[in-house]
């Protein structure tokens, strides 16, 4: 039996249609119409003998062996691009589209300030960012949908590879007047039944647990917050205390509240913010490159901590 090779278009339209579980959005995202789409689809089928979509009017569903070829359609297809990347980076590094992932606790505090300098030190760079939590990131870095990410260290995050730009403090903030006379606040003493912790997928809070080394404290949380400026909120109208990392404290968080902040007292109070990207890449000196730029752009924005003890890049588990 002769089995014809799927193109590369039929493998984007496959992986489009299994990441949104709609023809019309898939299509779209693929920049085609719903029936060139599905067309090519059935092409695709037809080519290999084989059903890889059940089709009804309400509901699309991908065959066992239709999950089996989108999750190899995925790495073929970025493999594919890193042909293209590897080619285009022995030209002009920096040039063209590079799709950054940013977490929430990163990306309204450093981005701002960031942009417009890396913007004006590489014009032709064509920066599209996605904000994303650290689970979700990783998840996009490692089925090609970014190339790289900024994120907090320690985190899990497969087969990368990385450049630390810098420490970033963690800071415990309390409604006004109630903030400890003390120069920094010792993981002992803080109040877990008052404490406020993002929802999990946000890995801060897990870097600020383990700093505190006191796994109890998830436990006892009062309540979950979606962002950080929600915590903080909550924590000016007296509902409890919560984590503050320093980088937010910088860009005004706690502007117009009451709100004080103590640095937290622990051998490792901080989180390591780092670039990060696949260790199969084909664009690994471009991203040292911006890791480069990056560290430059902060070094002047605040000023150069000094460096801790080496902190592991996974959380325990």
């Amino acid at each position: 039996m002769v089995v014809h090779l799927p193109t590369i278009k039929q493998l984007q339209y496959l992986v489009a249609l299994r990441r949104f579980g709609h023809f019309g959005k898939a299509a779209e995202a693929c920049f085609v119409t719903q029936s060139t789409l599905s067309a090519g689809l059935r092409e695709l089928e037809t080519s290999l003998g084989l059903t890889l979509v059940e089709r009804t009017r309400r509901v699309v569903r991908f065959t066992p062996l239709g999950e089996k070829m989108a999750d190899k359609a995925v790495a073929v297809l970025r493999e594919t691009e890193e042909l293209a990347e590897m080619a285009r980076a022995q030209g002009r590094p920096l040039h063209g589209e590079l799709r950054m992932g940013v977490i929430p606790t990163i990306a309204p505090f450093l981005l701002p300030t960031m942009l417009p300098r890396l913007r004006a030190q590489w014009p032709e760079l064509k920066l599209y960012l996605r904000e994303e939590t650290s689970n979700a990131a990783c998840t996009a870095l490692s089925r090609g949908q970014l190339d790289c990410v900024l994120l907090a260290l320690p985190f899990n995050c497969g087969e990368v590879d990385s450049v630390v730009l810098f420490d970033d403090p963690l800071y415990i903030a309390y409604p006004s007047g109630e903030a400890p006379d003390a120069q920094a606040v010792a993981a002992a003493d803080i109040d877990e039944s008052r404490l406020l912790l993002l929802e999990d997928g946000h890995c801060l809070k897990d870097h600020a647990l383990a700093a505190c080394n006191r796994p109890e404290l998830r436990a006892h949380a009062e309540m979950m917050g979606t962002s950080l400026h929600t915590l903080v909120q909550m924590v000016d109208n007296g509902l409890g205390l919560t984590f503050v990392p320093g980088m937010a404290i910088e860009a005004g968080i706690l502007s117009n509240t009451g709100v004080d902040a103590r640095p937290l007292g622990s051998d490792h109070n901080f989180r390591r913010i780092a670039l990060i990207w696949r260790r199969s890449s084909a664009r690994e000196n471009e991203f040292r490159l911006l890791a480069d730029a990056l560290q430059r752009i902060m070094a002047e924005l605040r000023p150069a901590p000094k460096r801790k003890a080496p902190v592991p890049t996974e959380l325990p588990s």
